[in-house]
C-alpha cells in the first residue's frame, strides 16, 4: 500500500504533514512518488483565503477520475483501483467545529469523491515527523489561536490555542541537536503566547519541566500586565543546546515582551530576520481587524527591537482592500512601510472567511480592482523596490 501527501499553506501545515507521513508509515505503508500510483491520497488543506479552498477543490475533483482507472498490471485483465481520498487540516477543522454542520455539507456538495475528512487533532504526536530536510526540522510548540482577528478563520478551523508540554519540546529538540540538525524553526500561531494555557492550567498539565513552574512573563497590554507566557524560557532553552540557529513563527505586535527581546538579543545563534504582521499601518483599520495595537505602539517595538539586536531584519504580513478601506488609510500603510523598511512582506487581498466576525458585522465593500492595485503598491514597494525607485525616477 502506498500513501501521497499534498500540503497547501503554511509552515505548521507542512510540520502536520510529517506527523501525517510518520503515521502512514507506523501503518507499512511506503510513499509513492506521484498521486497516479498512490492507493491513499491524504490532502492538507490550507482556507486563509477563498483562493487556497478553491485549489483544493479543483485537485480534489480531478482525482476523481483516478478512482476508478483499470490497474494495468496485467494488460489481459485490468482491474479498477481502489484509490482512498482522504481530506484533513484546516477545512476539516472549520467543518468539525461549525455546529451548525452547514460548511461540512458542503465540503461534501463540493468533493463527492473525498472517502474520509480526518480532523488534524486525530494525528498525534505518537511518532516522529517523518521529516524530508536533514538538516533543518518545524518544532511545532502550540496549535490554534485565541486572538480572533475579525478576518481570521484560525480560532475556529484550529481551535483555542493549545501548547504543547515545555518538556516534550525540549526533548524533541535535544534528539534534533543528537541527529545533527542545525536549524530548528519553532511553530504557533502566536509564539509570543505560548504557555498561557499551561500557567492557567498548571495543576493539569503535563510534562513538568522546571521551566513550566516558573514565575511567568507577563506582557503589559491594554494598560495592564495581564498576558502571561513562557516564550523566552523555551526559546532559550533551545538556544542554549548549540544550533546554528533557532528560528520561530509567527509572532504579534502586542504580546513581544521586553524580555524576549532581550533573550533573542544575548544568543547569536537566535534569528535575526523577525516576522512581525502589521496587517494594517492605519489606527481605524487595525480596529475593524480587532488587532490589539495601535500603529505607534508597533513602532515603538520596532525602533526598541533595532536598539536592542544587531543587524535586525524585519518581515511582515500585510492585507489589502479589508472592508471599508479608504484611499487615506491605505496611504498610511504605506507610509508605516516606508519608515520601517520591511526585508519582505507578505501581502494578500482581503477575502470574507467563515465564521469571522468581519463576514458578520461589516461589508467586504472595497471593489477588486482597488484591491488589486493596492496590493501592487506594496508589492513594488517591499518585495520588488526596483520598481518603486523607476517609478520615482
Amino acid at each position: 500500500m502506498k500513501y501521497f501527501i499534498k500540503t497547501f499553506g503554511c509552515q505548521q501545515n507542512v510540520a502536520d504533514s510529517e506527523r501525517i507521513e510518520a503515521a502512514f508509515r507506523a501503518r507499512g505503508m511506503t510513499k509513492a512518488r506521484s498521486y497516479k500510483t498512490a492507493d491513499y491520497i491524504i490532502i492538507n488543506t490550507c482556507m486563509v483565503r477563498q483562493s487556497a479552498e478553491n485549489r483544493v477543490y479543483g485537485l480534489v475533483n480531478n482525482l476523481a477520475k483516478f478512482k476508478s482507472r483499470p490497474e494495468r498490471r496485467d494488460v489481459r485483465r485490468p482491474r479498477s483501483r481502489r484509490i482512498k481520498i482522504i481530506v484533513t487540516g484546516c477545512m476539516v477543522g472549520l467543518a468539525l467545529r461549525d455546529k451548525t454542520g452547514k460548511y461540512l455539507k458542503r465540503l461534501r456538495e463540493k468533493m463527492p469523491f473525498v472517502d474520509e475528512f480526518m480532523p488534524i487533532e486525530e494525528v498525534g504526536f505518537d511518532y516522529p515527523q517523518l521529516r524530508q530536510d536533514k538538516v533543518s526540522a518545524w518544532v511545532p510548540i502550540s496549535n490554534g489561536c485565541n486572538n480572533f482577528c475579525a478576518y481570521c478563520v484560525v480560532p475556529f478551523s484550529r481551535g483555542c490555542e493549545v501548547s504543547r508540554p515545555f518538556a516534550d519540546i525540549i526533548k524533541e529538540c535535544q534528539q534534533l541537536k543528537l541527529k545533527g540538525y542545525q536549524t530548528v524553526t519553532l511553530l504557533g500561531q502566536n509564539v509570543n503566547s505560548y504557555g498561557a494555557d499551561i500557567i492557567l492550567n498548571r495543576k493539569k498539565a503535563a510534562g513538568g519541566a522546571s521551566e513550566e513552574k516558573r514565575k511567568p512573563v507577563y506582557v503589559k497590554h491594554l494598560g495592564r500586565y495581564r498576558i502571561p507566557t513562557l516564550f523566552s524560557y523555551l526559546l532559550e532553552r533551545v538556544a542554549k543546546m548549540g544550533f546554528e540557529k533557532v528560528d520561530f513563527i509567527s509572532s504579534n505586535p502586542w504580546d513581544f515582551s521586553d524580555e524576549l527581546i532581550d533573550v533573542i538579543a544575548r544568543n547569536n545563534n537566535i534569528t535575526r530576520t523577525i516576522h512581525l504582521p502589521i496587517q494594517s499601518g492605519d489606527d481605524n483599520v487595525l480596529k475593524r481587524m480587532n488587532r490589539w495595537y495601535k500603529r505607534d505602539e508597533y513602532l515603538n517595538l520596532v525602533a526598541n527591537l533595532k536598539l536592542k539586536i544587531k543587524n535586525l531584519k524585519l518581515t511582515t504580513d500585510i492585507i489589502v482592500g479589508f472592508c471599508g478601506e479608504t484611499e487615506k488609510e491605505f496611504k498610511n500603510t504605506v507610509n508605516l512601510c516606508r519608515k520601517v523598511n520591511f526585508e519582505k512582506a507578505y501581502v494578500s487581498i482581503y477575502s470574507p472567511r467563515p465564521m469571522t466576525a468581519a463576514t458578520k458585522v461589516f461589508n467586504d465593500n472595497v471593489p477588486f480592482l482597488i484591491k488589486k492595485k493596492r496590493w501592487q503598491i506594496i508589492e513594488n514597494l517591499i518585495n520588488q523596490p526596483h520598481f518603486s525607485n523607476a517609478n520615482k525616477r
